[in-house]
């Protein structure tokens, strides 16, 4: 069980770059330790240093997120470094920007393997401590994508939109238990995810920041436990 004492314990996929890492600082000043995981242990370990000379507490373990023994291993490894996950933001994502006779089957497993599979996943592995102790939140990041189309976009809209569904159907299931589920429904945001893109062709320069996300994130958070914003679309003010 959670001790008040400590900080709560956040487990954030997809952590090393982009809104993954956004979101670690983010929640690290905000007063929680971040439990961090992504496939690139390199980076893993550079970020848990940067995290740890910031004076956050961190814990990081590599794996895939849509991989079930990877996700078990990583949930287990979190809580024995940092104490019991309170907070679980599913963050990993992937864009394979493709006409669909382009794409081939792979990349679409690929993409439904990251964007969705994982968050049932990660979900399974923590929900019955949350219950157990009757709070948390999850917070799984969508897409503005998981309400509309786009060209070349059909796995990658498929898999949006489908955490919307996820999303909302965890909630009705968890929300008596003192469990609170986010979506978060960014517009573009200016990471490396973007970049290149044939069929999208954003102004950069006018996208959302990673931060604007995180910070999102930690306010949608911080709201008294009684209140709950089921889904956030965030836009770019002036694209």
């Amino acid at each position: 069980m959670p001790s008040p004492s400590a900080p709560p314990v956040a487990l954030i996929t997809g952590a090393t770059m982009g809104i993954g890492r956004a979101l670690a600082f983010g929640l690290g000043r905000a007063g929680w330790a971040v439990g961090i995981c992504a496939r690139n242990e390199g980076r893993l370990r550079d970020l848990v240093g940067e995290l740890e000379a910031s004076g956050i507490v961190a814990a990081g373990v590599p794996g895939d997120v849509g991989v079930a023994a990877d996700v078990e291993r990583m949930v287990a490894s979190v809580e024995r470094s940092l104490g019991p996950i309170e907070t679980l933001i599913n963050n990993a994502g992937i864009l394979v920007g493709k006409r669909i006779e382009e794409l081939s089957l792979d990349e679409w497993d690929a993409t439904m393997a990251t964007n969705l599979r994982s968050l049932f996943l990660t979900c399974r592995a923590v929900l019955p401590g949350m219950r157990t102790w009757g709070t948390g939140d999850i917070v799984n990041i969508a897409s503005l994508a998981g309400r509309n189309g786009f060209i070349g976009g059909t796995a990658y809209c498929a898999s949006k939109h489908a955490v919307l569904g996820f999303s909302k159907s965890l909630m009705a299931e968890t929300r008596k238990d003192g469990i609170r589920v986010i979506a978060i429904c960014p517009g573009s945001v200016d990471t490396g995810m973007l970049a290149d893109q044939p069929y999208l062709k954003s102004n950069l320069a006018r996208a959302l920041q990673p931060e604007d996300v995180a910070d999102t994130v930690v306010h949608a958070l911080r709201l008294p436990r009684n209140a709950l914003l089921s889904e956030i679309d965030i836009r770019p003010s002036n694209p």
